[in-house]
């Protein structure tokens, strides 16, 4: 996979720079490029924002240096372009399944108060949300994206069965996980995961599942049906 990211703040990628997915890209298992939209500025001061029309408050990705960027990084227009963006439909595990499906990825940082309509308009295929807030800026939300597609690519995990048994992968949440020593500071191990009984730990971490999401979050139950399934 390749993924394109336009941003005003490059450096803000270095958090990608540690970790599984550092490791990965080291391997060459998938590819990330940043892009300057500064780069791309027909101003001579490089300036890329300026005050919306209509008025108020704080400045607007002005449209000129991001659509010469979107336009150098993707000419064909053969990659899913995304711009982070508070409005746009929530990311989910769905999604980030169907993301890294895709050969090419184009993900488009705003920045201030956001980038002119007429970019999503016309350069745009799909706005993305990582949360009911806002942000300064969209490099956080893009290493989100980046990171959770990232752990889709082969190999990157290690193992598939990494991302076959985890939160939202069957629509609950993850079953309680336990570790070596049996016993800790008097809390020990559930029995049913030392028995060695497949079937019988299979159904306890259903029940847990179960449990656990229609604690912490039974609109999941709602969406999905009481036993998780859609």
């Amino acid at each position: 996979m390749k993924i394109d990211v336009a941003t005003l703040f490059p450096e803000a990628f270095d958090g990608l720079k540690v970790g599984i997915i550092a490791k990965a890209l080291q391997k060459e298992l998938f590819s990330l490029s940043l892009h300057n939209i500064r780069d791309y500025s027909a101003d001579k001061h490089r300036r890329c924002d300026d005050y919306p029309f209509g008025g108020g408050a704080g400045m607007l990705m002005t449209p000129q240096p991001l659509r010469d960027c979107i336009r150098a990084v993707d000419p064909d227009r053969k990659s899913l372009r995304i711009y982070m963006s508070p409005k746009g439909a929530p990311l989910t595990q769905s999604k980030v399944e169907r993301l890294a499906r895709c050969e090419s990825l184009l993900i488009v940082c705003g920045a201030y108060e956001g980038i002119d309509q007429r970019i999503i308009d016309s350069e745009i295929d799909e706005e993305l949300s990582i949360g009911d807030y806002v942000l300064t800026g969209g490099e956080l939300a893009a290493m989100v994206v980046i990171n959770a597609v990232a752990r889709y690519i082969p190999g990157v995990l290690g193992s598939e069965q990494s991302t076959e048994e985890e939160s939202f992968s069957d629509g609950l949440l993850e079953y309680p996980q336990y570790t070596r020593p049996a016993i800790f500071e008097g809390a020990a191990v559930p029995e049913v995961l030392l028995s060695g009984n497949h079937a019988e730990i299979a159904k306890w971490r259903r029940e847990k599942q179960l449990e656990i999401t229609r604690r912490l979050r039974p609109d999941l139950l709602d969406n999905e049906g009481e036993d998780g399934k859609r």
